[in-house]
């Protein structure tokens, strides 16, 4: 714990400031947003997505909308003899439960030409009886507005107003209030966090008297535009408001008071907010603004929607509406009453008021209460000290799994609480507080603690070769220097003739010719194929492919390897060449099987090497590669492992130290970049090959001479020639297979 001081303080300090977050000593818009982010994916997952049969929408849609010869009743807003009509059609065909209206009428209806008539009879035709009486007898007729209240009077009809936010000295205020649910001094000058507004735009008089109820239709948009909640209550000129949807509630339900419930206890000991609006047996909860978070059910048309003109027309069947609560409003995106919701980025506003009223019936409105402040803190405070206690001291893998388990178990439980309780706890702070501290950990020890393993990686690189090193700082659980028992393929080279090389340059030209030589050969074996380089023995390399990491295609590298160093050659000869210094050829030799790899030495000195008698074989190989005068040789157990290699077979040896004879091969090239005419020769020579096998000394050596035209520097064909010409006068034993034997290493 000592050791992770640092590591735990930088902790806490990150804890503290997500707790000062939580207690609203200062606010971070990032985890705000990313609340609302969580809150909208937490509704989603958890929403019925059904349709509820007791709300209905009467929609004033684009059919509605068309001119009366196409079937519509023409643009908004509609003569209100019209709409005096629909409510006879819904309360006495249709029997309708409650209608309410996402619509306000604070303009007169001068649609039916009355203002004209009255302007004529009070000027041109003030002095004509006959005209005053048909006015006066034609009034009521033309009296559209009257019309429409009359046939409210005695109905469940519920009218929506507007609340306005403007400068309290210039607001507008038009039509007429509804009394308000809750009369001025109703908190006595507590403050509950109600929304206070400065205007409103409501109904007509006339209208308003004649209406059951009436609520406001404000949402309550959040800084992203997103519409989550709805007031429960509107302050404005220090009374209290309801909105359309309770009041529509309240209406089928005999107006019962309104009753606001501050604290669960009923006192002002723990906080100041209002918790709970109660009408009849209804509890609302709300949050500290006095708005309630709206239970959508889903995405548009979970309530069933009719259009208003088939309504009006009758052409809806009379069970689809009777006993049903129905709104009225529109989805005519002309009509601009569609809103940006959680659940839907262009949603009707009206769908909103049905999923409140279905909220309030069903008590499933979600609760945010004051004293969520107190459940983040301890959430935060558990979570991020376990946390900040135990990642330092736990292994980047048990770290992960900690962090995993701690993420699913408040997430959880968030989920559990937000569907089962209809709690909203916040769950953003404690998503981004264990993700802070998971990576701030896993950043601290790469940054800080792999520092001590670079300066450790740094020292032993002096004498193991770095790879391995770099490996055991990666995974060291999953590596140890203890020798063991491995197949894998080591390759030996050495430079011809070196010692005339070096007796023919000055001391600082061999050191940049041998250092330019083995920075080229090293290059090939560990950059360009993945080799281990083992050891330098002088102007001579060995390496290995299989260890420290494990490497399936050992063999192939290595060979590969073989191959791009006699091309390397080829290049660095050229360069050499242009600097006056002699040509060197190298012979290399590659063999695989199992060997004995890991640390090996004394008490003294050790190094990371391989043994074996697969090794030696190696060894030998390259030692006789200028025995045949052939580049590279390997062994028959690295020729099965390899593929796409040409091959050309070189002999049968058994060389010091070996009682049983080995097949020996050169590798030419890759398949695909070996020339024809080097194809065809390796086919006549394997033609040779078997004529010396069989003893048929004759048809060997002329088959040999002809090689020989063909390629007058082939060392390997004066060897067999020479062989033949012995064997003829010392014939070998009747059982020979073409067995030779080496007596040198």
């Amino acid at each position: 714990m000592r050791k992770n001081l640092t590591r735990i303080a930088i902790g806490m300090a990150i804890v503290a400031l997500f707790l000062a977050h939580a207690v609203h000593l200062f606010r971070i818009p990032l985890f705000d947003n990313l609340e609302a982010i969580v809150y909208d994916t937490r509704l989603r997952l958890t929403m019925p997505r059904t349709v509820d049969p007791r709300v209905v929408i009467l929609d004033i849609d684009e059919k509605s909308l068309r001119e009366k010869e196409q079937g519509g009743e023409g643009r908004w807003p509609w003569p209100r003899d019209r709409l005096a009509l629909l409510l006879d059609k819904l309360f006495d065909k249709y029997g309708i439960a409650v209608v309410g209206f996402d619509v306000v009428f604070a303009e007169r209806d001068e649609s039916s030409g009355i203002r004209v008539i009255e302007r004529l009879g009070q000027r041109e035709l003030k002095g004509v009886p006959q005209f005053q009486a048909v006015l006066e007898q034609v009034r009521p007729q033309l009296e559209y507005d009257d019309i429409f209240a009359s046939k409210m009077k005695g109905r469940a009809v519920v009218l929506g107003h507007v609340f306005l936010s403007d400068d309290p000295d210039n607001a507008s205020r038009k039509g007429m209030l509804p009394p308000p649910v809750l009369p001025a001094g109703t908190f006595g000058g507590r403050s509950v966090g109600v929304t206070s507004w400065s205007g409103y735009t409501a109904n007509l008089e006339r209208l308003q008297r004649a209406a059951t109820a009436a609520g406001h239709i404000n949402p309550l948009p959040d800084q992203d535009g997103i519409t989550r909640r709805v007031p429960i209550l509107i302050e404005y000129d220090h009374a209290y408001y309801e909105p359309l949807s309770m009041a529509m509630v309240r209406a089928i339900h005999g107006q019962p008071p309104v009753v606001p419930v501050v604290n669960a206890e009923g006192s002002s000991a723990s906080y100041s907010g209002l918790e709970w609006v109660k009408t009849g047996p209804f509890e609302i909860p709300v949050d500290d603004q006095a708005a309630a978070l709206v239970p959508y059910r889903g995405a548009k048309a979970s309530f069933r929607y009719y259009s208003l003109v088939d309504v009006l027309n009758e052409r809806v069947a009379v069970e689809e509406l009777r006993g049903k609560i129905a709104l009225v409003g529109t989805t005519a995106p002309g009509l601009l009453d569609l809103r940006a919701t959680p659940v839907d980025p262009v949603f009707p506003g009206v769908e909103i008021h049905a999923n409140l009223i279905a909220g309030i019936l069903d008590g499933n409105i979600k609760q945010r209460p004051p004293y969520v402040v107190g459940a983040e803190f301890v959430l935060l405070l558990l979570a991020g000290m376990a946390l900040t206690l135990m990642l330092p001291v736990l292994s980047p893998f048990k770290s992960m799994l900690v962090t995993a388990l701690a993420l699913v178990a408040v997430v959880g439980a968030n989920l559990v609480v937000f569907h089962t309780g209809n709690l909203v706890l916040p769950l953003a702070s404690g998503i981004l507080l264990i993700l802070v501290l998971f990576t701030f950990n896993m950043a601290y020890g790469f940054f800080v603690e792999a520092r001590g393993t670079r300066l450790i990686t740094g020292l032993f690189g002096q004498y193991v070769p770095p790879e391995l090193v770099e490996e055991m700082a990666r995974n060291p659980e999953r590596f140890n220097m203890a020798p063991r028992a491995e197949e894998l393929t080591v390759l030996f080279s050495d430079v011809r003739g070196f010692t005339t090389i070096s007796e023919s340059l000055s001391p600082e030209d061999l050191s940049v010719y041998i250092n330019d030589y083995l920075t080229t050969m090293s290059l090939v074996i560990r950059e360009g194929h993945r080799g281990t380089l083992d050891k330098y023995i002088g102007d001579a390399v060995m390496a290995f492919w299989g260890a420290p990491m494990a490497d399936p295609c050992h063999a192939q590298n290595a060979v590969l390897a073989a191959l791009d160093m006699m091309k390397q050659s080829a290049v660095l000869n050229r360069k050499f060449g242009e600097k006056g210094w002699p040509p060197f050829a190298i012979g290399i030799g590659v063999n695989s099987g199992t060997m004995r790899v890991g640390d090996m030495g004394s008490q003294i000195r050790k190094a990371y090497t391989v043994m074996g008698d697969a090794v030696n074989l190696g060894s030998r190989l390259e030692g006789i590669t200028k025995q045949y005068g052939v580049d590279i040789l390997i062994g028959q157990a690295t020729k099965e492992r390899i593929s796409g290699i040409v091959l050309r077979e070189v002999d049968l040896v058994q060389v010091k130290g070996k009682d049983e004879p080995v097949a020996i091969y050169e590798p030419i090239g890759v398949e695909g970049e070996v020339e024809q005419s080097r194809l065809d020769e390796i086919k006549l020579w394997n033609q040779a090959l078997r004529y010396y096998r069989s003893q048929d000394w004759d048809k060997a050596e002329l088959q040999l001479i002809n090689l020989k035209k063909i390629a007058p520097r082939g060392k390997l064909y004066d060897v067999f020639l020479e062989r033949i010409a012995e064997y003829r006068g010392n014939p070998p034993d009747s059982g020979w297979v073409g067995v030779h034997k080496f007596d040198t290493k």
